[in-house]
């Protein structure tokens, strides 16, 4: 069979199943088009997209200005290793870098990868700067958090699914609950050897659970107090997902166009990928002040991709469009829209309990139990209504659009989740 060959829907199913590994349950819909917040499968019908794989296209499916970026560099320098410098990277790390405020920038490929990079940095940075005794050094996480699927992330997991028959798991971890300021601050007082706060701003795969107001600065509190580093995960939250170009923005008005200082949360080490590069290449990285990246000496970390000449151009393409098209804003606006339109649904139907999120990262709740198939079926029901979105367990359903759709848009996509869940009440 010739790569180019059409296939249909059901052909296309059947060879991943026969010839892929079964990690993952697709939702049954075979796509081979995408622009803007339109999908397309093979047979040609639309689909408004509500995930964004997993906020990775928060530009939009093939931004012209990421693809052009893209497609240029392909054609001159795709990849030297980093044996060699090269003349994009460094103009990448210095436009990210002042983006985000910090000083340094070490570039990875996935989600995954990056925080495996913030734990090797974590780690060092408390043997050779805090003076805890190799090998003791411990990172505090959050249960329900999701991380990655890596060995040494899935050892701080508590779901069963990602962990079990895959030990024996790295230790040095120990897990609080999330958005509970009392345990972490009596974890830290009682532990002299922890190294840092690992944290999702929201934790997306766990249900969109949004933490209580002011309990990110006070946890950065409670880290500087203890001489702890702050380490936020923003693979999913960050790049103008929350309304804000970083979930740690609290409340302040920090879209590129507007923002004029640094996070009302500073991390001490940030961790960026998905929508680093508008879902176009893979793109992700670790940042921190030099204070703490300057740990990482040669030989310490590296990878033969990150930071190659194509990952570089498409990041600073995909941070312009963020930027230009104020997407910050953008998220911020219509996701207070869609969370009000769904409230008013929410208020006479029986099958949803509540609508949760900030900006466009959302859930709906569904009235059933976590073990049941109603929120797939649901998202089997929306997929023929002609919009795709995916549960994050069997009663919630996740809806994290591109951030360039409009208001007009946004509203007909509410009109096809409010007929959809009427056809389950």
């Amino acid at each position: 069979m010739a790569v180019i060959d059409q296939v249909t829907s059901q052909e296309a199913i059947e060879l991943e199943n026969k010839y892929g590994a079964h990690n993952y349950h697709p939702l049954p819909v075979v796509l081979s088009r995408g622009e803007g917040v339109f999908v397309w499968d093979v047979e040609g019908k639309k689909y408004y997209d509500f995930l964004s794989a997993y906020s990775a296209v928060n530009q939009g499916h093939c931004h012209p200005k990421i693809v052009a970026a893209m497609t240029s560099q392909a054609q001159t320098l795709t990849l030297t290793s980093r044996a060699f410098y090269n003349d994009m990277l460094g103009k990448y790390e210095k436009y990210a870098t002042e983006t985000f405020h910090f000083d340094k920038l070490l570039p990875m490929n996935t989600g995954a990868e990056a925080v495996e990079t913030a734990l090797k940095l974590c780690r060092k940075w408390a043997y050779e700067v805090k003076g805890i005794d190799e090998n003791e050094a411990e990172i505090v996480v959050c249960e329900n958090n999701f991380h990655g699927r890596t060995t040494t992330i899935i050892s701080f997991s508590n779901d069963p699914v990602a962990r079990k028959n895959f030990g024996p798991y790295t230790n040095g971890f120990i897990k609080i609950e999330y958005d509970n300021l009392e345990v972490l601050e009596e974890t830290l007082k009682n532990n002299a050897n922890v190294a840092g706060f690992l944290v999702e701003p929201i934790q997306g795969e766990a249900g969109v659970y949004v933490p209580s107001e002011g309990y990110l600065s006070k946890a950065k509190a409670l880290c500087e107090k203890y001489n702890v580093l702050f380490i936020a995960d923003e693979v999913q939250t960050g790049i103008a997902r929350t309304g804000r170009l970083l979930a740690t923005c609290g409340n302040c008005n920090c879209s590129d166009k507007h923002c004029s200082g640094e996070p009302e949360v500073k991390p001490d080490v940030l961790i960026l990928g998905k929508a680093l590069s508008g879902g176009a290449y893979p793109v992700s990285a670790v940042l921190a002040n030099n204070n703490v990246m300057d740990v990482i000496k040669p030989g310490n970390h590296g990878s033969t991709f990150g930071g190659n000449p194509i990952a570089a151009a498409v990041g600073i393409a995909a941070l312009d469009v963020v930027r230009d098209e104020d997407l910050a804003n953008n998220a911020e606006e219509l996701g207070q829209l869609f969370r009000s339109e769904l409230s008013k649904f929410i208020e006479t139907s029986p099958i949803v309990n509540a609508v949760r999120g900030k900006g466009l990262l959302n859930a709906i709740l569904i009235n059933d139990t976590e073990e049941s198939d109603t929120a797939w079926n649901i998202c089997l029901k929306l997929r023929d209504n002609g919009l795709l979105a995916k549960p994050t367990h069997g009663n919630i359903i996740r809806f994290a659009p591109p951030l360039v759709m409009t208001k007009e848009q946004l509203l007909d996509c509410v009109s096809i989740i409010t007929k959809t869940l009427r056809e389950f009440e």
